[in-house]
């Protein structure tokens, strides 16, 4: 078991690495050469200048004012002047609300901690419970629930502040809750003019024999919504066509490549092998090589490219389908648009920049059995990881293998090796394993079910059994429970490690940057020929939510399992939130690109998750009562998961429709301010390219023809075009779309009145 020695070296070794990591920050930072690195969003949007490009020699690459060495943690206080709605305008709503994760993990824990540490600590110290038992401890676990006597009448202290504690993480929970609600209404309401805003995308769009999916778009939309439906655009599957334009992207960087190193030296040609991984085969002239390829390329995107935008069969069921108004858009994507719910499914189109288009070119049918497949193999990752979190365990728990195989005792009693080990080696271990989720990362709460599962309950129970495997050994079935109990408050020790590895000295090594800047500098040593290569060879990386906010939700977990039962793990964690909400600020401001804005969309799962720990932290707090023989008071915590719930399903009901549904009255509000403000806006203009896939914009050097192409899914304008559904008059009314007849109907009445 750690002792505070043990935690103590750790702690050093942790804070030291996380100084070095900030010097070496400050140092790099105020370097000219690392300017791009460190401050690409400011590059991105136009407000900076490089100081490569004036002052001395020397001076474009190394700073000579040794006055800046010194203010070397100027950048803190620098990251918490901007204010919130400046943020909000800078950054993003997503990126200000991603920061308020750790501002509520702050607001939860510092309180809890300063109840907890002068009400619960003195409580299980001054007891002497472990110190009589056969238990395998250390003098940290004395501040634990594990050292308080069973039946105890000391354990209404605990289901008191369980209530305390819970009742603040909810009241907590309901005005952030309601902070971010509204400042997403405002966001929403005060934003500017997107083409989301007026698009719902369609899909499952039924197969007819006698109608292309074009024709089928256009007819039922020209009869559902004839007095708002502005125009659409078809969704083409362009996979094939994306790759080879990404492989001859690939080919041009080789090429730039040779060919400024064949400026440098053109007395040398530049050669490579064309074998397997360039190591061997035949040897040929490097730019004449990629030369011919990328003509050849060429030719076969020109003729794809073509059969993309002509050949019917490239049309996926599904289309962006535009409005004139907002409140049109709105009514479409909030209703259900036939009979039959399977069939015409709307919903608000994302953000043009948030379009995963690989995944629109899968038939939704398809895409509904990849993800029972997924799920299927998750399911066999996250339980079969077991394996190696027990291995990491074994390191983690020196004593108790010790007793039960004493003559590896020799071997690991050295003391400095044992605090590294006790300290040090779990949490770089665990943390190596858990990145292979990184895979995962369009879900998050995969991961978080990922880190709930191996970390924690992992952790926890392979840990009991190799830390008390001396008490396995030599007590009876019955007691086993008992003991497992016992233990669970003991493993605080573990995560203790854990948090100062992946999160203190994790958060500062995010800040340094290192990979980005070697990558950086190798492409602008290499490959860089003009500012415009200089700015694409920047890395300004995002927040990366689907892995970020999982891994922050397990220190609410730790944070709220052990807030009662070892208060002794919630300094470490109020650090971790303080660490983390400085260094993000600061890359957010300066570093990180928004990839795409959600407005917040993602706060009420950031709300759940953190619900399922309190309810998780009371779970466990009953059942370990139960072992501790706390009969009258265990009962009493029944309650507590149950009012929990009911307040998270308040919370659902109260604030959730915001993060789902725009009001219509929101809606209205805005088509008459801007009709008021831009009577003569084109929409259609404004549209008309804004869901062309990226491959097709007129932008892209690669596809782009100088006619422009034929139809290649802009914005097509509603024609009345006559129905070719002759086969009806001897179609059953069931067949294909219940509501065809309904169709016929009206796009005859519309052709017959236009006619007049």
């Amino acid at each position: 078991m750690a002792t505070l020695n043990d935690i103590a070296v750790a702690a050093a070794i942790n804070i030291l690495t996380a100084f070095a990591f900030f010097v070496i920050f400050a140092i790099l930072r105020i370097q000219p050469c690392n300017d791009r690195v460190y401050f690409p969003k400011w590059y991105l949007k136009g407000l900076r200048n490089s100081p490569l490009r004036s002052g001395a020699f020397v001076n474009r690459f190394v700073n000579l004012d040794f006055r800046s060495y010194l203010r070397f943690l100027n950048w803190m206080p620098a990251a918490l002047q901007m204010p919130e709605p400046e943020l909000i305008d800078h950054a993003g709503l997503d990126s200000a609300v991603y920061l308020r994760i750790y501002w509520t993990g702050l607001k939860i824990f510092v309180p809890i901690a300063l109840l907890a540490f002068s009400i619960m600590v003195p409580v299980n110290w001054t007891n002497d419970t472990l110190e009589h038992s056969n238990l395998t401890y250390s003098d940290v676990d004395k501040l634990s629930i594990s050292n308080v006597p069973t039946g105890s009448p000391r354990f209404w202290t605990h289901l008191v502040m369980a209530y305390i504690f819970s009742f603040w993480t909810c009241y907590v929970l309901k005005k952030e809750y309601e902070v971010v609600a509204t400042m997403r209404l405002h966001f929403l309401a005060s934003e500017r003019r997107r083409p989301d805003q007026f698009t719902v995308i369609v899909r499952n769009v039924p197969p007819d024999p006698d109608e292309s999916v074009l024709e089928l778009v256009e007819h039922f939309f020209l009869v559902n919504h004839p007095s708002h439906f502005l125009g659409f655009q078809a969704v083409h599957n362009a996979n094939k066509l994306s790759k080879l334009v990404e492989t001859k992207k690939k080919m041009h960087n080789w090429l730039d490549y040779y060919q400024l190193k064949y400026s440098r030296d053109p007395s040398r040609r530049p050669t490579l092998k064309i074998g397997w991984l360039g190591l061997w085969g035949k040897t040929v002239d490097a730019i004449d090589f990629y030369s011919s390829n990328i003509e050849k390329l060429g030719k076969e995107i020109s003729v794809e490219r073509k059969a993309t935008t002509s050949d019917s069969k490239y049309v996926m069921p599904a289309a962006f389908v535009s409005f004139k108004t907002r409140w049109a858009a709105a009514v479409c994507a909030q209703t259900q648009q036939t009979r039959n719910p399977t069939v015409w499914l709307t919903e608000w189109a994302p953000e043009p920049r948030d379009v995963y288009w690989d995944n629109l070119a899968i038939p939704y049918v398809a895409l509904a059995v990849r993800k029972l497949i997924i799920g299927v193999a998750f399911f066999f990752l996250a339980f079969f990881f077991m394996i190696p979190i027990a291995l990491v365990q074994s390191l983690a728990n020196i004593e108790g293998i010790e007793k039960a195989v004493p003559f590896l005792k020799s071997v690991i009693e050295t003391h400095f090796i044992k605090s590294i080990i006790q300290g040090f080696l779990p949490g770089i271990a665990l943390k190596g394993f858990i990145s292979r989720s990184a895979l995962e990362r369009r879900s998050a709460t995969r991961y978080y079910i990922f880190q709930f599962i191996n970390v924690f309950i992992g952790s926890i129970i392979t840990g009991t059994a190799f830390q008390q495997l001396n008490s396995f050994i030599h007590q009876s079935a019955n007691d086993i429970p008992k003991t497992i109990g016992a233990s669970i408050p003991m493993k605080a020790t573990f995560f203790i490690t854990y948090i100062m590895v992946d999160g203190w000295a994790g958060v500062a090594g995010e800040i340094l940057r290192l990979k980005p800047m070697i990558i950086y500098h190798l492409k602008n040593f290499f490959m860089v020929k003009t500012e415009k290569d200089r700015e694409e060879a920047m890395d300004p990386g995002s927040l990366g939510f689907n892995t970020g906010e999982p891994q922050i939700q397990l220190y609410f977990l730790l944070g709220l399992v052990y807030a009662v039962v070892t208060p002794v793990l919630l300094p470490f964690i109020i650090v971790f939130f303080c660490l983390a909400y400085v260094v993000f600020r600061h890359q957010i401001i300066n570093v990180y690109n928004q990839e795409y804005e959600s407005a917040a969309a993602f706060w009420p799962d950031v709300h759940s998750r953190i619900i399922v720990a309190l309810v998780v932290s009371q779970l466990l707090l009953m059942g370990l009562l139960s072992t501790k023989q706390a009969s009258r008071s265990t009962p009493l915590l029944i309650a507590l998961p149950v009012l929990t719930i009911w307040f998270h399903v308040y919370c659902k009901g109260r604030y959730g429709p915001a993060f789902v549904k725009f009001p219509l009255q929101e809606a209205m509000m805005k088509d008459t301010l801007e009709r008021a403000r831009e009577p003569n806006l084109n929409l259609k203009d404004y549209l008309r390219e804004a869901y062309i896939h990226p491959v097709f914009k007129a932008g892209d050097d690669e596809v782009a023809e100088t006619d422009g192409g034929s139809e290649d899914g802009r914005l097509q304008e509603p024609e009345l075009v006559p129905t070719k559904r002759h086969s009806r008059k001897q179609t059953p009314k069931s067949s294909i779309c219940s509501d065809a007849p309904l169709l016929n109907q009206a796009v005859s009445s519309l052709e017959t009145s236009n006619s007049l």
